[in-house]
């Protein structure tokens, strides 16, 4: 695999996807540069939007395509912000600093702060790819009672890192990478596209 396009326009996770995948020697193209839209995501689970995204690149662009569906889950809001994470406070437009500051707000009082990121990476090699490269990772934290730190995107500002004693935003590029759930749904991934990409 030469080529590869991020099935994403979020600057954020587009920087974490290059910086992954640059050992790998593959040239990595966002879904922008391409001119190709966002697909629709109206399922309630991260796989099939995941999925969703993925097919509708590759199927725009000719080429594999890598897509991400990922959110925050909080335990005392029943798993929400979830699948909604990116428009927890609406779409026009969505804001990651109006998302935390909802987050914020449903938390006042809240004495269970626990929460955990997930997220889902599907590869597919084309729109119709029988079997899709799917692999998941979650990364175990709480909600901070404010905003600390400058690093990272979405709700990482408020994403209490007790071992760390750092919010996720805090964590430098590689700290971050070892152990988020991206990093480790990354990892996973990689490991299963190695006997594939020798077949």
């Amino acid at each position: 695999m030469k080529k590869l396009v991020i099935a994403s326009n979020n600057p954020g996770k587009l920087r974490e996807f290059q910086q992954m995948l640059a050992p790998l020697g593959i040239e990595v193209l966002t879904q922008s540069q391409l001119g190709i839209g966002e697909a629709e995501e109206p399922h309630c689970t991260f796989v099939e939007n995941a999925l969703a995204k993925a097919r509708h690149v590759s199927r725009e662009s000719g080429l594999p395509a890598l897509a991400d569906d990922s959110g925050i889950c909080v335990e005392a809001l029943g798993g929400a912000p979830g699948v909604q994470s990116a428009r927890y406070a609406g779409d026009s437009p969505k804001s990651d600093a109006r998302n935390n500051e909802k987050l914020l707000r449903e938390m006042q009082g809240v004495t269970d702060r626990s929460a955990h990121y997930y997220c889902v990476l599907v590869l597919v090699r084309s729109a119709d790819d029988p079997q899709p490269l799917i692999a998941e990772g979650e990364w175990h934290g709480e909600v901070f009672r404010e905003e600390r730190g400058a690093g990272g995107f979405g709700y990482d500002p408020m994403f209490w890192l007790p071992q760390f004693g750092k919010t996720a935003a805090e964590l430098t590029h590689e700290e971050k990478h070892a152990i988020s759930h991206r990093g480790k749904a990354m990892k996973s991934l990689l490991q299963k596209l190695r006997p594939r990409s020798g077949a």
